[in-house]
């Protein structure tokens, strides 16, 4: 493995390296709960949202993540295939091209950012006053060691140290606030509607528990639907649904809203005090969170330029690490707030349009499935597929118009910004796609009414000769 490429980036994983559901949930686990997911509950309550609305609104955000990502894992685990080799034969060169760079750039910015909320954590646990650029760099750097062993490194960190750690975390935290904040928060009457809040909370849960290229992951578990749903269903339970409400609770109890103060009295609620137990808990988080993120970026790198897949995590290393400098100017809570209402549109939205063209071909089409997709040369791809691409630009119009990233179109915050950006996909894929399908067919037929009609007049040229003889 050595100098080599490990992970497969333009064909399937044997099934020998395929991992069994508890490693693969484990893995999400680490995936979907951070220390940030606590704080927003913070924000939350902060915003004048009820404890009955925030755990609606989470659960409800859950339960759209798992109808995507449910049909996503499964794309992965049957195919074998990354999600850039999957693009190709979709989007086309320049489609798939341009799939592969927005996975890039995005996962970068999560990288910097999420090394950027390390040096934070570990400056505010040591009430340490260094620059928090030059850490940030630092962290950069360290986190993407697992990487050099590929998937191997990053599952048995998750299975082994990150996970378990997390879950007595959440679990503790979770207990504790629970036996401290009073019982008529249940039934406290809501200052906002539940639609806004809705919309504020689906924003962040679904932008942060949405990766987008679960194929990179799941691609390496065995095909079995109940086998993800499960691990998903429970990973999604303990970061996106108990971690912000508990943050919330904790908020109600304390009064605390500021972030800086929330980060500081967590320690002690959490941690006892002790700084180096907060560190080892948060840097499992964050590390871990890395270590997927930069998975991904290396797979994708590896669709578009074949190197050493450790080349790959050096080169990947030191551009997250600029990354993360350049991200220490805006602050690291707007950073976060940007990257996820932008992931939650951008990201999934190739996804949602494979997954389309995967039951075109299974109930309308009637023809070979996507399980068995080629994964063509860019050289023989056409230059682009438009039923894809212009679903791909609907889909990202319509959710960032939505998703209220861009100023002056706060008259349109409005509903879950990633779910209308997916229907805004699906809706103009679809007609595309199957108008494109019939003019295939009708060119093939014609193709072959040609080959036929020359043949039969090569055989009536040669009946008078065979006559004659």
């Amino acid at each position: 493995m050595a100098g080599g490429s490990s992970i497969h980036p333009t064909s399937a994983v044997p099934l020998s390296e395929r991992r069994g559901p508890l490693t693969m949930g484990l893995l999400w686990v680490t995936m979907v709960t951070a220390f940030p997911l606590l704080l927003v509950g913070f924000e939350w309550y902060k915003e004048g949202l009820t404890f009955s609305q925030v755990l609606l609104g989470t659960t409800v955000s859950c339960l759209i993540i798992l109808l995507y990502s449910i049909p996503a894992t499964q794309l992965g685990a049957r195919t074998g295939l990354s999600y850039t080799a999957l693009s190709r034969s979709i989007f086309g060169r320049w489609g798939s091209r341009l799939v592969t760079i927005n996975l890039i750039w995005m996962f970068t910015l999560f990288y910097g950012v999420t090394a950027l909320l390390m040096a934070d954590a570990v400056n505010g646990l040591f009430h340490l006053n260094y620059s928090l650029a030059w850490m940030s760099v630092g962290f950069a750097i360290i986190m993407s060691f697992n990487n050099f062993f590929g998937f191997k490194g990053i599952a048995n960190f998750a299975r082994y140290v990150a996970a378990p750690l997390l879950i007595m975390w959440v679990a503790y935290t979770f207990w504790k606030a629970t036996g401290s904040c009073p019982p008529d928060v249940l039934t406290e009457a809501p200052h906002k509607p539940f639609t806004t809040a809705l919309t504020m909370i689906s924003t962040y849960v679904i932008g942060f528990a949405v990766w987008g290229n679960e194929k990179d992951y799941w691609r390496f578990s065995v095909p079995k639907p109940l086998q993800a749903a499960v691990p998903l269903a429970i990973a999604l339970l303990i970061g996106q649904i108990i971690f912000p409400t508990t943050g919330w609770m904790v908020a109600k109890i304390t009064g605390i809203t500021d972030y800086t103060a929330a980060t500081s009295f967590m320690n002690n609620y959490s941690f006892g005090g002790i700084a180096w137990i907060g560190i080892i808990v948060l840097g499992a988080s964050y590390f871990a969170a890395n270590d997927s993120g930069m998975f991904g970026t290396i797979q994708a790198c590896e669709s578009l330029k074949h190197l050493p897949h450790r080349t790959w995590v050096t080169i990947i290393a030191v551009i997250s690490a600029l990354t993360a400098f350049l991200l220490s100017i805006s602050g690291v809570a707007k950073s976060l707030d940007s990257i996820v209402s932008l992931n939650c549109v951008i990201m999934p939205t190739p996804t949602v349009v494979m997954l389309t063209e995967w039951f075109l071909l299974a109930n309308v089409f009637k023809t070979s499935s996507i399980e068995n997709t080629r994964v063509p040369a860019f050289e023989d791809l056409p230059i682009v597929r438009w039923p894809a691409f212009s679903a791909l630009l609907s889909g990202i119009s319509v959710g960032l118009l939505t998703s209220g990233t861009i100023p002056g179109t706060g008259l349109f915050h409005i509903g879950v910004c990633s779910v209308q950006a997916w229907l805004a996909a699906i809706v103009v894929y679809i007609p595309l796609r199957i108008r494109e399908h019939k003019r295939l067919i009708a060119a093939q037929r014609t193709i072959l009414e040609r080959v036929l009609a020359r043949r039969f007049e090569e055989a009536s040229a040669r009946i008078p000769v065979n006559a004659e003889r």
